[in-house]
């Protein structure tokens, strides 16, 4: 069976749990769900909860070792590999709420070292009390049972990303005051590009014609 990427979304819903500084400039802290198992989501895929334990428990010795692998992108990339340079946040602690992974999410968004381009961009959104969702992103192949699009063994997570539209019911995050990558947009317009292309070129002297 031929693996591909597959992405799955939840939304954050924007309540502060804790800001690094009182200044308003330090990294924010927000939770949330990050994956429901053993339930079809918005792009008609299931989960068996069995892997995610499996995930989970993998994810958790990448936390405990530093790893930029807790690191997450804003907006998905189309890729396998964590672009560093769109880095937004990390991964600080995930745990179990019955079928729910929930996650504490640390968002670069300070001003200062410890922030980062894309971080402030997602802070900027959850100060303005903008939900924002979770996504998973991960490596797998699906086989169909029942009606349903079931991810098999082969399964691996590489991240979560902060997207706009989730595809995990209930993953909006909220943000903390001390509290895959699986987005609804799972195929590609491979002529997405070049329209924006296009529309940039013909909208550029403010005269949009399209």
């Amino acid at each position: 069976m031929n693996r591909t990427l597959l992405i799955e979304t939840n939304i954050l819903v924007p309540s502060l749990l804790k800001e690094e500084n009182s200044n308003n400039n330090g990294n924010i802290f927000i939770e949330g769900i990050l994956a429901t198992c053993e339930v079809e989501n918005g792009n008609g895929r299931y989960y068996p909860r069995e892997l995610w334990e499996r995930e989970i428990k993998i994810f958790e010795n990448k936390i405990k070792a530093g790893s930029t692998e807790c690191a997450g992108e804003l907006d998905h990339p189309q890729s396998e590999i964590i672009n560093l340079n769109n880095v937004s946040h990390a991964i600080r602690k995930v745990w179990w709420n019955g079928d729910k992974i929930m996650g504490l999410i640390e968002i670069f968004s300070d001003q200062g070292p410890k922030g980062t381009t894309a971080g402030r961009i997602a802070g900027a959104l959850i100060r303005n009390n903008l939900s924002v969702g979770v996504s998973s992103r991960g490596m797998g192949s699906l086989t169909e049972v029942n009606g349903v699009m079931e991810v098999q063994d082969d399964f691996s997570l590489l991240c979560w990303d902060l997207v706009s539209n989730p595809s995990n019911p209930n993953s909006w995050m909220k943000e903390s005051k001390g509290s895959l990558n699986e987005s609804r947009l799972s195929s590609i317009d491979k002529y997405s590009k070049v329209n924006s292309i296009i529309t940039e070129i013909l909208c550029s002297n403010g005269m949009c014609k399209i």
